[in-house]
């Protein structure tokens, strides 16, 4: 084709052309000045474009560009042009396709704005911080000048907004890497992989695109109290493949399988009976754990720190990371289980006990403590024994042991009893001495005149103290000849009376006494025995150990005792005392 026919085919095109508002044309420029970049489209005039729109790439005169026609003429008599405004049509364009293709989209993070960040894809796009991955970023600056690939998620035509998912890439991403590691994976396998999260019960590892679950129980073969003690977000780890449930697409993991189980031949290695030496790991109410070897631990319980002290803390005694020495007591292989002892490193005093505390024979020690039914002895560190209540007095009605004994006061008392298996030793006062009661017919006869002292008011009579610490009872028909309606208008404790024994009970071990009858006859004195004797046992006369339960007693302010229920025994009757 000849030259003058090229000539004229471009005058016919540029005549018959059809040029419209906003749609890209082809032109060529034609001059380049220090602002404009001129251009000429065919039209009947040329545009000026500003050379920054030319920025980004080289450009001499005569080439070829496509621009954007956005007015046929201005105010100047000039057509309109970008360049700029051109290649956003045809990326805006090209954008949409994909969208509606599903595809994916390279992009160049621009910069960090509120909520996520800018990117270019040609067109400006917003990516929302939580799309940008599958794991929240701590810093958004980290990501500005990188190339990623997106998912457009939206497009606003009218507004020109278009939004991106990289996460959504990443996910698609890790959906074929998991389905592939489920394929292919298998329970022994040894992989590597990244700590992606910590929690109370294990800790989730990337693998490939797949989290799998490393359980706090297959971490260490030892105790740990948290997976935090031994992994850290982002850390590498070897780890085995224990389960795969392809069907939930589950996996579970192990750590301590990588290295031998210390619990197997556990009881060659610790034999029951043996000494071991190890580190106190944790201390609980019940006892102490202790470490003998890593990854073994035995419980020293808290019964097992000491054969004669009281720890009901074993915290008292020991301290986490002290070094301890014990004793084994028994294994348990299944349950992973050993149970330790400190006092069996020493001998069992009680083994002993009655070879020291012979019973029968006097000790003497110090009141440690004061109970309701009786006095706590220590007999030495560690060991105490107890002299109860009953067994303060052989004549005497004591309710409290604080009425004859102090604490921190040295007594002497006799071995009545011992019990290894309880570990218990029953000591007695009154045993020091005879009973006086083996031989109270020769002390008191019915027809002795007496001399003694109100110890104790009841509502039915008098308690009198007579010689060596007897006490004799004065039934409240006894008092006088005329009527008494209550015991404590005729007497109060303290009080010093004569009377005389009308009644000796060896065997219910009581005295009968009579005031009115201090000064009859011999023929009176066996009437009023015999009215004495008809008395009804269970209620106007009872036994002394009964009668004292029922007497009024004087408690010190806080305390009772083991009787006080009984001195509520007879309501009414105190009611009316009082």
């Amino acid at each position: 084709m000849s030259d003058s026919t090229e000539a004229l085919l471009e005058l016919i095109d540029t005549n018959f052309r059809t040029y419209r508002e906003n749609s890209i044309v082809r032109g060529r420029i034609l001059e380049v000045k220090s602002q404009h970049v001129v251009v000429d489209i065919g039209y009947k005039s040329e545009g000026a474009i500003p050379v920054s729109e030319f920025e980004d790439e080289e450009f001499e005169v005569g080439d070829e560009v496509e621009v954007l026609l956005e007015r046929l003429e201005n105010d100047e008599g000039m057509v309109v042009l970008s360049k700029e405004k051109a290649a956003h049509k045809q990326n805006w364009d090209k954008i949409v396709k994909v969208f509606n293709d599903g595809g994916l989209v390279k992009g160049k993070v621009k910069s960090v704005v509120k909520g996520g960040l800018m990117v270019n894809v040609g067109v400006e796009a917003f990516l929302p911080g939580s799309q940008i991955d599958i794991i929240p970023p701590k810093d958004l600056n980290e990501y500005v000048g990188n190339v990623y690939e997106f998912k457009i998620v939206k497009i606003n035509d009218e507004r020109k907004n278009v939004v991106l998912s990289r996460r959504e890439v990443i996910e698609a991403e890790r959906a074929e890497q998991r389905a592939r590691f489920l394929e292919t994976v298998k329970a022994g396998d040894h992989v590597e992989g990244l700590v992606k999260n910590i929690t109370d019960f294990g800790a989730f590892i990337d693998l490939q695109g797949m989290d799998g679950l490393l359980h706090i129980t297959d971490m260490s073969w030892g105790r740990i109290n948290h997976p935090s003690e031994m992994l850290v977000i982002g850390q590498p780890v070897s780890v085995i493949i224990l389960d795969v449930d392809r069907e939930k697409e589950r996996v579970s993991l192990g750590l301590k399988q990588l290295q031998d189980n210390p619990w197997e031949n556990i009881e060659s290695k610790f034999p029951v009976g043996t000494k071991v030496k190890g580190q106190v790991t944790k201390l609980v109410p019940y006892g102490a754990f202790v470490e003998v070897e890593p990854g073994v631990e035995g419980l020293i319980h808290v019964s097992e720190l000491s054969w004669t002290k009281r720890i009901t803390r074993p915290s008292d005694v020991l301290a986490v990371d002290q070094e301890v020495e014990a004793v084994v007591l028994a294994i348990n292989t299944e349950e992973q289980k050993i149970s330790l002892g400190v006092r069996q490193l020493d001998p069992n005093p009680w083994d002993e006990i009655e070879s020291r505390y012979p019973i029968g024979s006097n000790i003497k020690g110090e009141i440690r403590n004061l109970t309701a039914y009786g006095a706590f002895v220590e007999l030495e560190d560690g060991i105490d024994g107890m002299i109860h209540v009953s067994d303060l007095s052989w004549t005497r009605k004591i309710n409290h042991p604080s009425e004859v004994l102090k604490k921190g006061e040295e007594v002497e008392a006799l071995v009545i009893d011992i019990d290894k298996t309880n570990q218990r030793i029953s000591l007695g006062i009154k045993q020091l001495d005879g009973d006086p009661w083996s031989e109270i017919d020769t002390k008191f006869k019915v027809g002795d005149v007496v001399k003694g002292t109100v110890a104790k008011i009841a509502s039915f009579g008098a308690f009198i103290q007579l010689q060596d610490d007897i006490d004799g009872l004065v039934h409240i028909s006894q008092l006088s000849e005329d009527h008494v309606a209550k015991v404590k208008d005729v007497l109060k404790v303290g009080d010093e009376v004569e009377a005389r024994v009308i009644k000796v009970d060896k065997i219910e071990r009581r005295i009968g006494l009579s005031i009115k009858a201090a000064d009859y006859s011999e023929d009176q004195l066996l009437k009023e025995t015999q009215a004495f004797e008809a008395l009804r046992p269970s209620a106007d006369l009872v036994g002394l150990e009964h009668a004292f339960n029922l007497a009024q007693e004087e408690y010190r302010p806080g305390e009772s005792g083991p009787e006080g229920e009984a001195a509520e025994a007879a309501p009414e009757e105190e009611d009316e005392e009082s």
